[in-house]
């Protein structure tokens, strides 16, 4: 498998990290995960994200499921896994052990501690020292870190770290920093690199018309990121529009706070992609007004595309 570059586009799908309804990593249900996110058209699969559940995980578990993941996948799309880490060594061990299991790149967020332009800088500068040839995508999500990072710090950063090849755009509000980017490389003064989007795909139609390269965000239907995308690839934007709008209730309820994982997961067992909904304790569980909710949403869903085709 080729290594992550600048060239990467389409959609790479957040994968959700299965467990048993005990808590254990459920391992057997990574085959059926992963060939559900191929079979919607997924062009990569991203590990061990904000809602992988990454955090629960022991390093033993996160290497576990990479490697059950990478063989699953078998080379037929790139695997990107997070690493982020507050401390570097733990960041590069498991950077280098995911590389060495087959993994295309990693994926790093800044840790919440950093508080001006030059320690992000710095630090970044340290990561694409510790990680040495290993490509990785920069997350940009300040919902979760805490950490701003603005156009300029993210400039600054692209050409200090050439190993940087993928910005995860999910600054909110942030359309414009697509903006700054692809015309900071129009102008020269930075390499293209490739942009995502994330937050459940929520502005995913506005991150394409900015210039972004596709999604790198989990959701309960992939399927719904991979025909926007394209259908702006093939320049039918009200193909594009209309699809969105016929997933948007869905999407926009499963992105609630604290919660939104557990429709997410709910979603996924019922289409047979996991076994089990459950998720690693602490987290939320839903309700019988929640589940009446989902039962609702999807079978408005189903309506919704009937009537599109």
């Amino acid at each position: 498998m080729a290594l992550l570059n600048e060239t990467a586009r389409g959609v790479y799908v957040i994968a959700v990290t299965p467990f048993t309804a005990d808590g254990a990593l459920d391992v057997a249900s990574v085959a059926t995960m992963v060939e559900f996110y191929l079979d919607a058209g997924a062009d990569g699969l991203t590990l061990l994200g904000v809602l992988g559940e990454a955090p629960k995980l022991t390093a033993d578990e996160s290497l576990e499921f990479v490697r059950a993941v990478v063989a699953a996948v078998a080379g037929r799309v790139p695997v990107i896994v997070g690493v982020s880490s507050p401390g570097l060594a733990a960041l590069a061990q498991l950077a280098r052990e995911s590389m060495a299991a087959g993994a295309a790149g990693v994926m790093v967020a800044p840790p919440h501690m950093l508080r001006t332009d030059d320690q992000i800088v710095d630090y970044f500068r340290l990561v694409g020292e510790v990680l040495g040839d290993i490509p990785f995508a920069l997350q940009d999500h300040p919902q979760s870190t805490g950490v701003q990072m603005s156009l300029p710090v993210l400039l600054r950063i692209l050409k200090a770290v050439p190993t940087c090849v993928m910005i995860k755009h999910e600054d909110w509000p942030g359309l414009n920093k697509i903006n700054g980017l692809r015309a900071a490389s129009e102008r020269g003064e930075t390499r293209r690199v490739s942009i995502l989007g994330g937050n459940g795909a929520l502005f995913l139609p506005e991150e394409l018309e900015r210039g972004s390269d596709g999604a790198m965000t989990g959701f309960a239907y992939p399927e719904m990121m991979v025909g926007i995308c394209r259908a702006h690839a093939a320049g039918d934007l009200q193909a594009m529009r209309d699809l969105f709008d016929a997933y948007l209730p869905l999407a926009r309820y499963e992105q609630q706070p604290g919660i939104g994982l557990a429709f997410r997961k709910h979603i996924l067992a019922q289409r047979g992609a996991i076994a089990s909904p459950a998720l690693r304790q602490p987290g939320p569980k839903l309700s019988a007004s929640d589940v009446a909710d989902i039962s609702r949403l999807t079978d408005r869903q189903t309506q919704r595309l009937k009537e599109l085709d």
